[in-house]
């Protein structure tokens, strides 16, 4: 169909190198994009079932709710204890004996 010379001709052309496929590239991307902020809207119009609804709305937990749970609890004897790393022993760090855990293990 082209000859070899035409096909050269269009291989070393910048445009039909670099352009076209840049173009296909913005233009498919935006059908695609399209289509997956489309899927946001029908996910709304999706009704739940009425039983679950029911659940859902008798199982409300608030802020307040959960701030009278915690209220009375006592964070004076609190203390903050760093997790080891990858590299550290974790008994040692912790304060506690390898000993006693090697022990209790066998």
């Amino acid at each position: 169909m082209f000859t070899p010379a035409v096909m050269r001709a269009l291989s070393k052309n910048k445009t039909l190198r670099y352009g076209v496929p840049m173009l296909l590239l913005i233009v498919g991307g935006s059908f695609g994009l399209r289509e997956f902020s489309q899927i946001r809207y029908d996910a709304v119009k999706i009704k739940i079932d009425p039983e679950l609804e029911k659940k859902l709305k008798m199982n409300k937990i608030s802020l307040e709710s959960e701030y009278e749970k915690i209220k009375d609890s006592t964070f004076e004897d609190w203390k903050n204890i760093r997790g080891p790393r990858p590299w550290e022993d974790p008994d040692l760090l912790q304060g506690r004996n390898p000993e006693i855990l090697k022990t209790k293990t066998t």
